[in-house]
């Protein structure tokens, strides 16, 4: 099926937002957006084919050869073949998937040698001494089934809200995880916390030797909920954050650093603290996944937002690049095509009978 979308739709929405959408978490505000940050809401269309729908509560989509797996927040795993046609999978770890608020079963990252291995890592909400946690585990697909293995990290904050949750291999073959504050501001800003951080280790689990802080999974703090963290050819780590009160972020990502939640905003800045390179001001987009497509442009999804946006990283401008179909969750680019998936069965969209839906996205001229 496919259908011509205008990219231009609805750019940005104002004012006071449900919890979740700026990250669960509690946005808007009245105040006048600050900084210089503008959109261009003119971008030609894009043509957007399905290539499949009825997924429920999606949140990550990897491709291996051609197909598709995506993770639900519910705690399966779809794939999709080569012909659209899905298959539910069943994750068997040995804590159950905790599917609470904006937890569940979260990021999921395929093996470089998922072909040979059948090897994946998730990232998943658990129940932890009577709250909410989120762990790291290495899982295989066997049988139809997958397995959890290893355990790599568990323990890490978690609650109703603010549960990071992205998973990737970074160029460097150390796997990332973002790992939101989990309601707990003033946790962003204790390294001996491993909320409000990126976290960084080997495929193993262990703190890598050259991470900035001796013997600690933190790569970068005081973030407030980091959904979606993609490199550049260049090697250069880039994230989206759910901001406060609108003020969503976007961020150079480098070791050490201190990202300024909950003590700066916006554009405020402190000593030692990062100033983001772009926020949406007093506009909310609460964004979620991001990839880097053709010519460095970094692509970032929108709940809030509804929308798919095109951050240009050398002139520091957003652009709306596609809209009309709701919550968008997650991006990839491969081959010169996106593939969103969209949010709309998450409780605060609207969906209709075909959501959820993942989509592929080209130009139509």
């Amino acid at each position: 099926m496919k259908k011509m979308i205008a990219a231009g739709g609805l750019v940005v929405l104002l004012g006071a937002c449900s919890p979740e959408d700026n990250g669960g978490e509690q946005s808007g505000g009245d105040e006048p957006a600050d900084g210089s940050n503008t959109m261009d809401d003119t971008p030609p269309p894009l043509s957007a084919e399905t290539i499949a729908s009825g997924l429920n509560v999606p949140w990550e989509v990897q491709m291996h050869q051609g197909s598709f797996y995506i993770t639900e927040r519910g705690g399966t795993i779809v794939h999709v073949n080569e012909n659209g046609e899905k298959q539910r999978l069943e994750l068997e770890l040995n804590e159950p998937v905790a599917a609470s608020g904006e937890g569940g079963l979260l990021g999921f990252q395929l093996a470089p040698d998922f072909a040979q291995s059948r090897k994946a890592w998730v990232y998943h909400t658990y129940e932890m001494d009577q709250s909410l946690s989120n762990r790291i585990v290495s899982v295989t697909l066997e049988n139809g089934t997958w397995q959890e293995q290893n355990v790599l990290l568990d323990g890490i904050p978690g609650g109703s809200i603010h549960n990071g949750g992205r998973l990737k291999l970074g160029p460097d073959d150390m796997l990332y995880a973002t790992a939101g504050d989990a309601g707990n501001e003033n946790a962003a800003q204790n390294r001996e916390s491993n909320a409000g951080s990126i976290l960084r280790m080997t495929q193993d689990g262990d703190v890598p030797e050259d991470n900035p802080f001796e013997g600690s999974y933190i790569y970068s703090y005081g973030h407030r909920n980091p959904q979606g963290i993609s490199w550049n050819e260049n090697g250069d780590l880039y994230s989206s954050e759910h901001g406060s009160n609108a003020r969503d972020e976007i961020n150079r990502i480098e070791a050490g650093a201190n990202y300024g939640w909950p003590e700066i905003t916006g554009d405020e800045s402190a000593d030692d603290m990062r100033t983001p390179l772009f926020h949406s001001g007093s506009n909310t987009w609460a964004p979620s996944g991001t990839t880097f497509g053709s010519a460095g442009a970094f692509y970032v999804t929108g709940l809030r937002g509804t929308q798919l946006m095109r951050f240009d990283v050398d002139n520091e401008s957003m652009e709306v690049v596609f809209s009309g179909e709701g919550r968008l969750r997650d991006v990839l680019h491969h081959d010169g095509s996106l593939y969103v998936i969209t949010n709309n069965t998450d409780g605060r969209g609207s969906p209709d009978e075909q959501d959820d839906l993942l989509l592929k996205l080209d130009s139509s001229s």
